[in-house]
């Protein structure tokens, strides 16, 4: 994970617009966010699932690029005073506490829309043109209002009042799931993959996307703040709902547990050359502690 994390850092770089026509504090605010750091753990989907099949790293690592802009663009808009109102985002300030509100607003839009331009320079490595507008046609609904950007207006709206914890998986599932679901698949369409793997692959996305969110709500109220690098127990302090909430601590673990079984079961079921890497993947989220 380190590895691939630190290759996708690296390319990062080369892929947001560093050019004269391009204001320099949009630049920045980018650049500020996009290299924030952070698990990769999208990109790492992504990089994974393309090599489960035998494809390759390099044909992969557009996409992967571009789903961590989408991933970061969702962060910078999450974290605004008018959503979550966060002053902190993996130890350092928020995008607006640095650039202001209007500025960060912008940084989001720009690194949501250079997302798809990146996708389509993997036709560079051999990618083809059916297996791109595939991906396209995926980001643009795993990412909008049949997606992410439909779970987080369920968020918000849920923070009005929730009372079944079928709302509270909508949001889990659109807001995060979503975007694993995607990167998965998005990474074995560009090695070629068939029907029935993308299948299993969005199933397993989706399962080990709620159990990851689920471990997310769990750290909230005991997880070590200095690992998590924001504030724990902020859930509890803004009243929001969550699986603990809903059904308890325990009973939260023990759902996690089975979620991320029921998601190595689907990938058992992908007939991939080697999905050994998405196993510990798997093992690794359910355990993990930020």
């Amino acid at each position: 994970m380190q590895e691939i994390a630190t290759y996708v850092g690296d390319q990062l770089k080369f892929v947001l617009p560093i050019e004269w026509s391009v204001p320099v504090n949009l630049q920045e605010s980018m650049q500020y966010s996009l290299m924030a750091g952070g698990k990769r753990l999208r990109p790492l989907f992504v990089i994974a699932a393309a090599e489960a099949l035998g494809g390759s790293r390099e044909a992969a690592l557009p996409v992967a690029c571009a789903v961590e802009m989408v991933h970061t663009y969702s962060l910078v808009h999450d974290d605004l005073p008018a959503m979550d109102n966060d002053d902190y985002r993996r130890g350092k300030l928020t995008n607006h506490k640095v650039y202001g509100e209007a500025m960060a607003i912008l940084a989001g839009d720009a690194l949501l829309t250079q997302a798809f331009y990146t996708v389509t320079q993997a036709s560079k490595a051999g990618v083809s043109a059916e297996a791109l507008l595939a991906i396209v046609s995926d980001m643009s609904e795993y990412a909008g209002p049949r997606g992410m950007v439909g779970g987080q207006v369920a968020d918000m709206e849920g923070e009005q009042g929730m009372t079944e914890i079928a709302q509270l998986e909508y949001i889990h599932l659109h807001k995060t799931a979503d975007l694993f679901m995607f990167s998965l698949t998005a990474g074995a369409r560009t090695a070629g993959a068939t029907q029935q793997q993308l299948d299993a692959l969005r199933r397993f996305g989706s399962d080990l996307g709620l159990a990851f969110q689920i471990q997310d709500d769990i750290l909230d109220v005991i997880g070590d703040e200095a690992l998590l690098g924001k504030k724990t127990q902020s859930d509890i302090k803004a009243q929001k709902v969550t699986y603990p909430y809903f059904i308890g601590l325990e009973a939260s673990q023990a759902e996690v547990a089975r979620l991320t079984e029921s998601a190595k079961q689907a990938l058992a079921e992908a007939n991939l050359a080697d999905s050994q890497r998405l196993t510990e993947i798997a093992d690794y989220l359910v355990k993990r502690d930020h």
